[in-house]
């Protein structure tokens, strides 16, 4: 019997490009700042008693340069498309056509959005007494746009990247709220490990400002109201407040990032996922002692950047394991991005590796002394995402050189 040839290592995946759109603005610089400053932007106002954290002003323009292609995206496609231009400027492929047409995309997305003013009619007719026999059916034949039923695909983020840009490798969206976002990177790392794939576009959008979903989330209490607070100051008003943002990651292999004198911003050494049944208190809490035991080796100089939602039971199971692990740096981007869904482990991705890129730890924004200060340069950062109903993962996340 012929020998079996041993298993080839793992081929090591850096993060080569960062997109970030959010309600602290546009770019690495801007956020880097924003973060330092320990900026937040919550409007109490607007859609109260709802919190929600408002994307920044931006000009869709400098990445989706035609109005046409515009106008046919709803507002977190728009937002989703203008975070991967960035991130592909970022990593110096943007307008690459030899690597974009072979570059594989994995995107995390929720469904579309409802036309608010048919619903409305619809819901004050049935309520008058005014619907006859086929009422619903004849409503939604003739009131509703058919590019809404288009626009509510939710692979047409990726679409609309691949239209824009010219990302043209192979697609793969994933549904599924905050879980979708670890499994959209979980599945890129293990591609490029595997030497399926080379280089690719991970990441997923959200857009927040949406009476439709405040509603659907209100009906599960599990919007924050009325004021705002920190991630870890909500336990006794929990909720999340519900964020707009989009975050894209370029994630290729070593060799192929090497060969091209692309610069590292770091490396993505694994990322792990579960799901917990959540039917017993400290479920939660157990599920991510497991993962944490999956990550690998960790070092002194470890920080962890969690998706904390604020809701509860769940944040306090999360901060339950966190005091199991004490004078480890944590920072929570719930507290300054909002809740951003699909795009909640993404994010802390991206800002996990900006952080290991300028070699320090951002400020905390916190002051209930859940967060603590990290003067020394971190080595190795640990993203968290637990899911707000259902879904947990880790990755961790390494400086280089």
């Amino acid at each position: 019997m012929a020998e079996t040839s041993p298993r080839s290592a793992p081929i090591e995946a850096w993060i080569t490009g960062i997109g970030l759109a959010t309600s602290l603005g546009e770019g690495l610089d801007a956020h880097w700042d924003a973060l330092n400053q320990r900026r937040i932007n919550a409007d109490e106002k607007s859609f109260a008693p709802h919190i929600v954290h408002p994307l920044a002003p931006v000009s869709f323009d400098a990445q989706i340069p035609k109005k046409g292609d515009q106008r046919q995206m709803e507002a977190w496609q728009r937002i989703g498309t203008y975070a991967a231009g960035l991130a592909l400027d970022s990593a110096g492929v943007k307008g690459n056509t030899d690597i974009l047409a072979r570059m594989d995309m994995i995107v995390a997305a929720g469904g579309g959005e409802r036309d608010l003013v048919v619903d409305s009619g619809i819901l004050n007719a049935e309520a008058k007494g005014n619907s006859t026999p086929g009422f619903l059916n004849e409503r939604l034949m003739n009131d509703l746009r058919p590019t809404l039923f288009l626009a509510q695909l939710s692979n047409l983020l990726a679409g609309n990247i691949a239209i824009v840009h010219g990302v043209t490798g192979s697609s793969r969206t994933f549904m599924g709220e905050e879980a979708a976002g670890v499994d959209a990177v979980r599945i890129a790392l293990a591609r490029i490990a595997a030497g399926q794939s080379d280089i690719a576009l991970v990441g997923a959008a959200h857009n927040g400002e949406r009476k439709d979903m405040l509603l659907l989330y209100e009906f599960g209490d599990f919007n924050l109201k009325e004021k705002y607070a920190p991630v870890w100051a909500r336990e006794q008003s929990s909720g999340f407040a519900l964020g707009s943002g989009g975050a894209f990651l370029v994630i290729e292999s070593r060799p192929h990032a090497e060969a091209r004198g692309a610069k590292p911003f770091a490396r993505l050494t694994n990322v792990v996922a579960d799901h917990s049944r959540r039917k017993r208190s400290g479920d939660t809490a157990s599920t991510l002692e497991s993962l944490w035991s999956k990550l690998g080796s960790r070092t002194n100089a470890t920080a962890i950047i969690t998706g904390a939602t604020g809701a509860e039971p769940v944040t306090s199971e999360e901060r339950a394991f966190l005091r199991a692990h004490p004078d480890i740096p944590v920072r929570a981007t719930g507290t300054m991005f909002g809740h951003t869904m699909e795009a909640q482990f993404p994010l802390g991705l991206a800002v996990a590796a900006l952080s290991l890129s300028r070699g320090a730890l951002f400020a905390p924004a916190d002051p209930s002394g859940e967060e603590i200060d990290m003067s020394k340069p971190p080595a190795q950062i640990v993203v968290i995402g637990a899911g707000h109903w259902r879904g947990e993962g880790m990755a961790l996340v390494e400086a280089i050189g």
